[in-house]
C-alpha cells in the first residue's frame, strides 16, 4: 500500500494489529464451540476471552517470534499465549493455520467489498446528479474520435452511471461469494475437529460454511472477487479517459475542477492539466494487474501449497486500498466536473451539418432515390464541407440531383437538432427508473 493513494478507512482492514485482532476472534470463537462440545473446559474458553479481547497485540513481539519459527500463525499463537496463560494450550485445537489465515482473509475481503460498495454509491450518485442536470444538454458523439451524430452529455454521463450500477451488482455477488470460512483441519476432512465448530465461527464472523475445502479454500472465489475489481476499475478508466479526451483545448466540452491555487505545470503557468483523471487511468491499470496472480492463484497442489499466499499478501491489500481511493477521487470528480455547453454547441456545428447526413440520406430513400445513389449524392456534397467549399444545407440546396427527390423546407427540417434528442426521456426511464 502506497501512502499517497491509501484511505485511511480501508487501510486499516489491512493493517497488523486488525490482522491479529481478527485471528484472535477466529481462535477464540472456536474455543467457545469446542467448550459447547464438551472438548475443552468452558471456562478455558471463557479466560480466553477475558484475557485477550481487549488486547493490544505486540507486533514487534510477534515478528520476533516469527523470526525464529519461520512461521507467523505459530508466532501469534505463541504471543496469545503469553497473554492468556496457561489456558492458551486449549487454543487451535484440531485446527491449521489455513483455518485462521483464509477465514481471516475473507473477513478483509469482505469488509473490504462493503467500502468499494459504499464508494460505488458515491459515484452512482454523482453520475446522476451531473445526468439529470446536462439530461438536454446537446453534445456531438464521436466515432472513431470523429463527428457523428448529436447526443446529449446526460446521456454520456447515463452511460456511466449504468456500467457502474452493473458494477454493484457484480461486487454484492462477488462479495456473497467469496464470504466463507474454513475450520475443517489438515486436508480440510474435519478428522480432528467437528464441522459444529466451523459453523460457529462462520456465523460469529458473518461468514458461511465453506461447503468443501481441502486445507484452504478454493481460490477460484478470490479470482471472481479480484476480476470484479478489475472490471470496476476498467469502468473508472473508461469515464476518466472520456474527460481527458473532452478536456482538450481543442474540444474543452469538459474540464476537472482547478482549485484556487492550484498549478498546472512548473513550467507554463497557463496550464490546466486533467491530472485527476490521468491519475485514474494509472491506478486503474494497477487494479486490473492484481487480476492475473488471482486467477493464477487458483491453481495449487493437491490439498495445498502456499503459492498463492505471498501473491495475496500483496493484492489483497493493494487492489482494495487502490480501488477504493480511485473510485472516491472518480465521485468528487464528477460531482465538481465544469461542463461548457456553449463549446459543446460550438463543436456541434463545427462541421457545417455534416452531422445530419444520415437523416438526409433517409429522406431521398423514401423519396424514390436508391440508397447507393442517395449516399452517393449526400457524401459527395459532404466531402465539399470537408474541404472548406461552404454549408452542407446550402450545398444539397444547390445540387439539382438532390432537388429532384427533396425541396428546401424538406431538407431544413432534416438539419432539426431536437429530433435526435427526442427518444433522451426513454432512455433515462430505463436507466433511472424515472424520466
Amino acid at each position: 500500500m502506497i501512502p499517497r493513494y491509501a484511505r485511511p478507512e480501508m487501510a486499516s482492514i489491512w493493517e497488523p494489529q486488525t490482522q491479529f485482532k481478527i485471528w484472535f476472534e477466529i481462535e477464540a470463537h472456536a474455543a467457545d464451540a469446542l467448550a459447547e462440545l464438551g472438548t475443552i473446559p468452558k471456562e478455558a474458553a471463557k479466560t480466553i476471552w477475558a484475557k485477550a479481547k481487549n488486547a493490544t497485540f505486540d507486533v514487534a513481539r510477534i515478528d520476533e517470534i516469527e523470526r525464529e519459527t519461520k512461521h507467523d500463525v505459530i508466532a501469534f499463537l505463541t504471543h496469545l499465549a503469553e497473554i492468556v496463560g496457561p489456558e492458551a494450550r486449549f487454543l487451535h485445537q484440531g485446527m491449521t493455520s489455513s483455518d485462521v489465515l483464509d477465514t481471516c482473509l475473507n473477513v478483509q475481503l469482505t469488509r473490504a467489498a462493503d467500502l468499494l460498495l459504499a464508494d460505488l454509491d458515491k459515484v452512482l450518485a454523482a453520475l446522476k446528479k451531473r445526468a439529470f442536470e446536462h439530461k438536454m444538454t446537446p453534445t456531438i458523439g464521436r466515432s472513431h474520435g470523429i463527428h457523428a451524430e448529436p447526443v446529449t452529455f446526460g446521456l454520456k454521463l447515463a452511460y456511466a452511471y449504468a456500467e457502474f450500477s452493473r458494477a454493484k451488482e457484480r461486487l454484492i455477488a462477488a462479495r456473497e461469494e467469496v464470504a466463507t470460512c474454513a475450520i475443517s483441519g489438515a486436508v480440510g476432512t474435519f478428522a480432528q475437529i467437528d464441522p459444529r465448530v466451523e459453523e460457529h465461527v462462520a456465523e460469529a464472523m458473518g461468514l458461511r460454511p465453506e461447503p468443501i475445502s481441502t486445507q484452504v479454500i478454493p481460490r477460484d472465489r478470490h479470482a471472481m472477487y479480484f476480476s470484479t475489481l478489475g472490471v470496476i476499475a476498467a469502468s473508472v478508466e473508461r469515464i476518466a479517459v472520456e474527460i481527458r479526451h473532452l478536456q482538450r483545448t481543442e474540444v474543452l466540452e469538459a474540464e476537472e475542477f482547478f482549485s484556487e491555487g492550484q498549478k498546472g505545470s512548473s513550467a507554463m503557468p497557463h496550464k490546466r492539466n486533467p491530472v485527476l483523471s490521468e491519475n485514474l487511468s494509472g491506478l486503474s491499470r494497477m487494479v486490473r494487474a492484481y487480476v492475473t496472480p488471482a486467477l493464477e492463484n487458483v491453481v495449487l497442489w493437491h490439498e495445498r501449497d502456499i503459492s498463492h499466499s505471498s501473491a495475496e499478501r500483496m493484492i489483497g491489500p493493494d487492489a482494495t486500498v487502490t480501488l477504493d481511493f480511485a473510485l472516491v477521487r472518480l465521485a468528487g470528480l464528477i460531482d465538481k466536473l465544469l461542463v461548457y455547453p456553449a463549446n459543446m454547441q460550438k463543436n456541434l456545428d463545427r462541421l457545417g451539418g455534416l452531422v445530419h447526413s444520415q437523416r438526409v440520406l433517409l429522406a431521398l430513400t423514401q423519396k424514390g432515390a436508391s440508397r447507393e445513389d442517395a449516399y452517393n449524392l449526400v457524401q459527395r456534397n459532404a466531402m465539399s464541407v470537408w474541404r472548406g467549399e461552404g454549408d452542407f444545407l446550402q450545398l444539397l440546396k444547390k445540387d439539382a440531383e438532390v432537388k429532384k427527390y427533396l425541396t428546401d423546407a424538406e431538407l431544413e427540417e432534416r438539419f432539426d437538432l431536437g429530433y435526435h434528442l427526442k427518444h433522451v426521456a426513454t432512455i433515462f426511464k430505463r436507466v433511472f427508473g424515472e424520466p
